[in-house]
């Protein structure tokens, strides 16, 4: 069997990341992404980076070729702000997994996981603040976020439907709001973690002592540092999990509880000024950790504070620097 291990959207956010830490695990590791070289987040020497359409089945050919597990990040997304406003364009993404699920099937790849999402799960069950955690049985009835969670419901069946059909085997994980360093901080993408910590910098930057907040902060969400992500990722594809799972922390917090973590860090004290027209998705969301405590034996751990205080460092010093996001993110 192929030693090679690929990962579609190796030049984004957690595709950067993984491909760090398989590289370092001793791997062999392609990774593809459709953007520019000079716009990955984070390009490795030692990896084989290939820049291919993943929409496109020829480029899911040539990107699976020889492979013997196939990681499959690639998606269009971002932020609430991104997702809500271009629900065509997240749909596209569909076209991402259906291709690569067919490309690794017919060249043999042992493995392939698919990176879903918590936004499968229905807004009728994330309503309140005091949100009940998101169990995995929850995505049923299927009423997911427009756009966004329906592209990644409809792979999701596919990557079970790929099981139960040809015994191609898949792992589905339903990501839930993963941040950390190396990331998109500006420019419409980033998401509240990211968002938060640059508009800190820039008011204490600024002198402004002024932060504008989307919506009125009461809405709850939890947030999982970006190396649980990847080592629950990892663990994943190396169980005998078939369906999908929630990795995500289970610390709930409101938005305005995660500015008053990144004040702190930053020893600040700020004026909110809330945007009640702005997009804020659902009012509350939570991950339910019943079934990866039981299947896993493991949960994400690292703790909110820890993770922000990491990422408003990087940020505070890819401001500081004053370069564009993309550039400075590819330079480790």
């Amino acid at each position: 069997m192929s030693d090679l291990v690929v990962v579609g959207g190796g030049g984004g956010f957690i595709g950067g990341h993984l491909v760090r830490d398989l590289i370092g695990k001793g791997l062999r590791v392609r990774a593809v992404d459709m953007k520019p070289l000079d716009a990955w987040y984070q390009v490795a020497p030692e990896a084989e980076s290939l820049v291919l359409d993943l929409s496109e089945r020829a480029a899911c050919e040539q990107a699976v070729a020889g492979a013997s597990r196939v990681f499959n990040l690639a998606a269009d997304m971002g932020g609430m702000g991104f997702i809500e406003n271009n629900k065509a364009l997240c749909m596209l993404s569909v076209l991402i997994n259906t291709h690569m699920l067919m490309a690794a099937r017919e060249a043999g790849v042992d493995r392939f996981f698919f990176s879903s999402s918590a936004c499968v799960y229905a807004a009728e069950h994330q309503t309140s603040p005091d949100v009940t955690a998101l169990a995995e049985a929850d995505a049923y009835p299927a009423m997911p976020e427009d756009g966004y969670g329906w592209e990644k419901l409809f792979s999701e069946r596919m990557c079970r439907h790929f099981l139960e059909d040809f015994g191609f085997q898949t792992r589905v994980a339903r990501y839930h709001n993963v941040y950390g360093p190396y990331g998109t901080y500006d420019g419409g993408r980033e998401k509240a973690p990211a968002a938060i910590c640059r508009k800190v910098v820039a008011a204490k930057l600024s002198g402004s002592n002024e932060i504008e907040i989307w919506g009125d902060g009461e809405q709850t969400r939890s947030f999982m540092y970006v190396d649980d992500c990847v080592y629950g990722t990892q663990r994943l594809m190396d169980s005998d999990v078939v369906e999908p799972i929630n990795i995500g922390s289970s610390e709930l917090v409101t938005i305005n509880q995660l500015v008053s973590i990144v004040e702190e860090i930053a020893g600040v004290e700020l004026k909110r000024n809330y945007k009640l027209d702005a997009p804020q998705g659902v009012r509350g969301r939570n991950s339910d950790n019943t079934l990866i405590l039981e299947r896993l034996d493991w949960e994400p751990s690292i703790s909110l504070r820890d993770g922000m205080e990491r990422t408003y460092r990087w940020i505070h010093d890819q401001m500081v620097a004053g370069g564009p996001t993309a550039t400075l993110s590819a330079a480790r």
